[in-house]
């Protein structure tokens, strides 16, 4: 009962299992994977655009220089870097704190459904657990804390939110997926058609990537598929961005476009995906059809699974599905992730006294999380758990800006009014030949 139970032994539950050991709090981490960062694991051929000085917890570096660990220097390191050389170190440090194979399944408080108010502040909460070998248990605790992240439920192709007709059969077919591909998939895909649905870092990895197989092999064709009507700021901050990689995937990802390399296709809101053959069709709500794809990329983000959480009060969102007072700061309507405030325990509550949700689950469907934030998220909580509300309180982030906002602006605005915003550098839109906007 004195232990904190923290939920997924990524970045951020194995940094909040360091904060909470440093504020003289016993952590039990629940890791469903066999390993830390699982999730990580899966995207360990993506290179981070964060040097390593951004994606490392003050108090997770603390602990491992006790274990001798060197601390990486300065790059920046793919996603199988940052697991081998900072986050398995880490967890080692925490050692039998973590267990693997130990999937949660609920969190509810004991004897009581989300329903009952009698009684209910007096009472524990009450951690459901499945064991890799098939067992269940049952953990009671004062506090839990949510760090199990989105990646496990990524946003489906369908423009309304749900998989559009048709679009599971052709994941179930191999035809469609939701992972950026690594180099070898993509040379893989050399001759093909691929259709790239998305916006994000990682449609623009994504696109950069093929882009460079189609200059290799003309017979390479690449359609990168947007939802929103216009441009606008597509192609991110480019030089206005403090995150230097992130603007050069932007810069790399719109000289595609404009040398001819990725045919750019706007206000496409798939409706449904049909199969022929081993081939996918996309078609739009307003009655368009892309040519047969060989291979469809899905890359539009990713959102909470609040499903555990079915039996815990929780201030949340209607939007975001992020904790109403961070919603409030990461709307993508109106930020990006340098013109965010800090958000810390008093943010991250829920009426359910000792419950957090940290990282990116509690930015919910906003795409704007940096684990500079997430630290921040963690360190705050675990002062508070701690009794330390002033510290707590104390703001100890700077984060990086994007040079541009994080959303899109009016969603069919005319192309001169989607930019700029609440950021200080406004994108300059690219210009469009009729045949790469049709």
């Amino acid at each position: 009962m004195n232990q904190v139970v923290v939920i997924g032994a990524g970045p951020q539950g194995l940094a909040t299992a360091a904060h909470l050991l440093e504020r003289g709090l016993e952590p039990l981490v629940l890791e469903a994977g066999t390993g830390p960062a699982s999730a990580v694991s899966e995207w360990s051929h993506v290179r981070l655009f964060s040097k390593w000085a951004e994606v490392m917890d003050s108090a997770s570096k603390r602990l491992l220089a006790t274990t001798g660990w060197v601390e990486p220097g300065e790059a920046y390191p793919t996603g199988g870097q940052w697991v081998s050389e900072y986050l398995a170190p880490l967890a080692d440090a925490l050692g039998d704190r973590v267990r693997y194979g130990a999937r949660v399944v609920g969190v509810g408080k004991k004897g009581r459904d989300r329903s009952v108010d009698a009684g209910r502040d007096e009472q524990p909460f009450v951690v459901h657990v499945v064991n890799s070998d098939g067992s269940e248990e049952r953990i009671e605790t004062t506090s839990v804390i949510d760090a199990s992240g989105t990646w496990r439920t990524p946003n489906p192709a369908g423009a309304d939110g749900f998989p559009a007709i048709g679009e599971k059969s052709a994941a179930e077919a191999g035809v469609l997926g939701y992972q950026i591909p690594s180099m070898e998939d993509v040379e893989a895909l050399a001759g093909k058609h691929v259709v790239v649905v998305g916006n994000g870092a990682s449609a623009k990895g994504a696109i950069t990537q093929l882009a460079r197989v189609a200059k290799q092999d003309p017979a390479t064709k690449v359609t990168w598929v947007l939802r929103r009507g216009v441009v606008g700021n597509t192609f991110g901050g480019g030089a206005a961005d403090e995150l230097p990689e992130r603007g050069a995937l932007g810069r790399l990802a719109q000289e595609a476009v404009t040398d001819g390399l990725v045919n750019l296709v706007t206000g496409f809101r798939t409706e449904s995906v049909a199969l022929e053959g081993a081939r996918a069709i996309l078609s739009a709500e307003d009655g368009r059809t892309l040519e047969p794809a060989d291979h469809v990329i899905v890359l539009t983000g990713f959102r909470p699974d609040l499903s555990i959480l079915a039996e815990v009060r929780l201030d949340m969102d209607l939007r975001l599905q992020a904790p109403s007072r961070v919603a409030n700061e990461v709307d993508p309507n109106v930020h990006s992730c340098g013109s965010i405030r800090a958000t810390g325990a008093t943010d991250l509550a829920h009426p359910d006294a000792g419950l957090y949700i940290v990282g990116a689950k509690s930015y919910g469907r906003a795409p704007t999380f940096l684990a500079l934030t997430g630290f921040e998220q963690v360190r705050s909580v675990a002062a508070e758990l701690a009794g330390d509300s002033e510290g707590a309180q104390r703001v100890e982030l700077v984060l990086p800006d994007t040079g541009v906002c994080g959303g899109a602006g009016l969603f069919d605005a005319p192309e001169e009014t989607a930019g700029g915003g609440c950021c200080s550098v406004a994108p300059v839109p690219v210009e469009l030949t009729p045949a790469l906007n049709s």
